[in-house]
């Protein structure tokens, strides 16, 4: 979760008239765990390769960042921005930032080139994550497998569900639709339906992933939809839950790094997008913060290839909606959402 602090760019103007030395890099990302893992893993040595300072700014969420990018006309005051694949999509349509070639970050070449098309040319995916299925180890007697675990009877008012604010949300219904003989865009009936029924399993509704978190962590909550590497941050916390990938499949959440048009640093930021995506970078990020890589190049442990997306195979199996497409469908679905799925739950 990114914290909240009166302005990232009054503090590097304040840093630089104080130190007079030449501009640091300014990378804006998550605070918490992310925080620590990125500083030590990429950000320190991107810092001992470059000679290149790095100022970490971890003020607000992919969309308010984006919010900030479309506000300032591409100078929001940070170089090099995280967010995901929607914002990348739509900050290329607007004009809004740097578009990326192999000749400005060669280690594109490298990437899936499936995966890199679902960011578009304006983001570089440096992780994927997938919508997994949260459990409770000391509630559930056998690891569940498929997302109609959910509907078992002994988790009647025991799961808790995203609202439609949440991108899970959507992710999960389409995930659904295609699991029970629709598709991820123009036949989503099935996906509703079951959603429907999910409704009524559930105790209710929370927009915040950082709340529905509190859910399982008390016990109140035995299983529910998660991104799998905030699910693995719980499970190294010592709680007693795991993850899976159901065999019906799931949709990623690909991360992506972002140069706004008018970046100050641009040319340091390409450096660092470019040194990020390089393999022993991404064999950093993943064993570090355990997630996925659009790399199937990288070396990694058997316990953490065993959970997360690292080999061409585990690409192919995603699920991959056209963001373009679902964005255009977000509003109606949303009503619809209200009207089907929450009235279920009443």
């Amino acid at each position: 979760m990114k914290f909240s602090m009166l302005s990232a760019t009054a503090l590097v103007s304040l840093a630089l008239a104080s130190s007079g030395s030449a501009e640091p890099l300014v990378v804006n990302s998550y605070g918490g765990p992310y925080e620590k893992i990125i500083r030590e893993r990429i950000i320190e040595p991107f810092e001992v390769k470059f000679g290149i300072d790095v100022l970490y700014d971890a003020v607000g969420s992919a969309s308010q960042d984006y919010a900030k990018i479309k506000a300032t006309g591409g100078r929001p005051g940070f170089d090099v921005v995280v967010m995901t694949a929607s914002q990348s999509l739509d900050g290329c349509k607007e004009g809004l930032l740097e578009k990326f070639t192999p000749e400005t970050v060669p280690n594109l070449a490298s990437l899936s080139p499936a995966i890199a098309a679902v960011a578009g040319p304006c983001g570089a995916v440096h992780e994927v994550q997938y919508l997994s299925l949260l459990y409770r180890k000391d509630k559930l007697p056998k690891a569940p497998d498929s997302w109609s675990a959910l509907l078992d009877e002994s988790l009647k008012g025991k799961i808790i569900l995203p609202t439609f604010q949440n991108i899970m949300a959507a992710y999960l219904m389409e995930i659904l639709s295609v699991a029970n003989g629709g598709d991820l865009l123009d036949n989503v009936e099935p996906g509703f339906a079951a959603m429907a029924k999910l409704a009524k399993q559930s105790i209710g509704f929370e927009q915040s992933s950082s709340v529905m978190e509190t859910y399982i962590k008390d016990g109140q909550v035995w299983a529910m939809p998660f991104w799998n590497g905030r699910a693995q941050l719980l499970a190294d916390s010592g709680l007693p839950v795991d993850y899976v990938l159901p065999k019906e499949g799931s949709i990623p959440l690909v991360a992506t790094l972002n140069i706004p048009k008018d970046a100050e640093n641009r040319q340091a930021a390409l450096k660092f997008v470019n040194f990020f995506l390089e393999k022993t970078s991404q064999e950093a990020w993943v064993t570090g913060y355990k997630v996925g890589s659009a790399r199937t190049d990288i070396d990694v442990p058997a316990d953490i290839r065993a959970k997360q997306i690292t080999t061409e195979a585990d690409l192919k199996a995603l699920l991959l909606p056209d963001l373009g497409a679902v964005a255009t469908r977000l509003s109606a679905w949303g009503k619809r959402w209200e009207r089907d799925v929450v009235a279920a739950a009443e």
